[in-house]
């Protein structure tokens, strides 16, 4: 009893049981039975000595069997057959066990049991660990500072790896809602090939899948052969055995699932496997929510900094500057000799060129994030720097991105293009002013004008009430 309580190794200590139940009560041969961790009768076998050549099942008298169990639970039996008789110490006799043998078994039944328990309490522990540092590692991933921490679609992968590498499985994968309905794979960890990792990236799960509707009820899918499972519909399940497909969601909102996937003919899923992944997706889940309201806080500041930076250019830069034209235009209508009339001249023309570009940096800096389309303003001034090599002077009379439709824009970049697409050296100005008219009606007008020709300006303009 105490060799076996001191032994860490469960097979080494049950081996150690049957040894000693042979031992102790004569049996031929003893055998130390485990349940599975499902519950059913496929687990594995431990036995001493070898059972008796006899023909048809032994009789009760001459077996002996008695469960296994820790604190309620039956996790396997001891069984012994063939009493040896005292003469011949190698072959039963067809005696009996006694009462005496049937306690001695059951104390070691108890033993057992004790060491079965422990065991698995102990590979319950260190397995409920590595899940819990796994979701902490993905939370620590995900809300790290911004040199180290990558975009939303990293940050997906991040939770496919973790969950893959957590759940022993060939496959990772993040699905999220696709915009014609059904979900599709966003991001993907896996042991198969380049081929199999495309394919999960072309599919897309329809939306009158079986599986889907569980998953948006917030409900966990398990499945022991993904590839036979009348509720999969996708092709790639023919990849695939024990499959987790978990939801992914936090504060009564779905937004989408972590798929956890074995080979064919692979380890099924644990009970504890289950209950831990579907509390590492939803741990997951709150840390994407977390990340990308640390993200959005982050933009925020940003695009506080760069509202400040175009407040204090306009109201600060540019009144200085537009002040020392002012004095620099008196002074030039003073001045006497024409070499320094012509040279203020320049200066005057070079802080109002000036005055121009802190504009144009004014109004990027005023843009919203990029993944809103830019505006009018922002494709007329990279069509024109595409166009010249260099940033030139756009001035923008009244509100352009408001009042301008899309397809009126579109006209107006093109007739841009085509006015820019010269040879002709200078440098040219281009005016966009949203407050023209056409008669009585509103219209935006597209004037660009070159230094070299100033008296020849290119004009293009469209009313604004949708008429032709």
């Amino acid at each position: 009893m105490t060799a076996v309580g001191t032994d860490h190794d469960l097979r080494r200590a049950l081996a150690r049981i049957a040894e000693t139940a042979a031992s102790l009560t004569g049996a031929c041969h003893t055998a130390v039975g485990i349940r599975s961790a499902y519950g059913d009768g496929a687990g594995g076998l431990i036995t001493h000595g070898e059972p008796p050549n006899r023909a048809g099942r032994p009789s009760p008298a001459t077996s002996l069997e008695v469960p296994i169990t820790f604190h309620g639970e039956v996790f396997g039996s001891l069984a012994l057959t063939g009493k040896r008789g005292p003469g011949a110490p190698g072959a039963p006799d067809g005696r009996p066990f006694t009462e005496e043998d049937l306690h001695l078994v059951r104390v070691l039944a108890t033993e057992a049991g004790i060491a079965m328990g422990n065991a698995r309490m102990h590979a319950a522990a260190r397995q409920r660990t590595r899940w819990i540092d796994g979701a902490a590692s993905v939370t620590t991933a995900l809300l790290a500072g911004p040199e180290t921490r990558s975009t939303t679609e990293d940050a997906l992968t991040v939770v496919a790896e973790k969950g893959r590498e957590l759940a022993e499985a060939a496959t990772g994968a993040v699905l999220l809602p696709h915009p014609e309905g059904g979900m599709e794979v966003v991001a993907i960890s896996t042991e198969l090939t380049e081929a199999v990792r495309a394919e999960a990236y072309r599919g897309r799960i329809p939306p009158e899948s079986p599986v889907l509707h569980q998953i948006h009820a917030g409900l966990a899918v398990f499945a022991d052969d993904f590839a036979t499972d009348p509720r999969s519909v996708s092709p790639l399940s023919r990849h695939y055995g024990p499959t987790m497909l978990l939801p992914l969601h936090s504060n009564g909102r779905v937004l989408g699932a972590l798929a956890l996937c074995r080979l064919s003919g692979g380890r099924r899923f644990s009970p504890s496997e289950r209950t831990l992944g579907t509390q590492f997706a939803a741990q997951a889940a709150l840390a994407l929510v977390l990340a990308d309201r640390h993200r959005d806080r982050e933009r925020l500041a940003v695009y506080e900094d760069r509202d400040r930076i175009a407040r204090d250019l306009h109201d600060l830069v540019i009144q200085r500057l537009f002040a020392t034209g002012m004095l620099l235009e008196s002074a030039r209508r003073k001045a006497v000799l024409p070499e320094v009339r012509e040279r203020l001249g320049r200066a005057v023309d070079e802080l109002d060129a000036t005055i121009q570009d802190i504009r144009t940096a004014i109004i990027a800096l005023q843009q919203g994030p990029s993944q809103v389309p830019p505006g009018l303003r922002t494709r007329v001034l990279r069509e024109a720097g595409a166009a010249l090599g260099a940033r030139p002077a756009v001035r923008f009379a009244g509100p352009v991105d408001a009042r301008v439709d899309d397809a009126t824009g579109r006209e107006l970049l093109s007739a841009l293009r085509e006015a820019l697409a010269t040879d002709r050296p200078g440098r040219a100005e281009v005016v966009v002013d949203a407050t023209a008219a056409l008669g009585s009606r509103p219209a935006v007008r597209l004037t660009v004008s070159r230094t070299d020709s100033p008296d020849d300006p290119f004009v293009w303009e469209r009313p604004l009430d949708g008429t032709p």
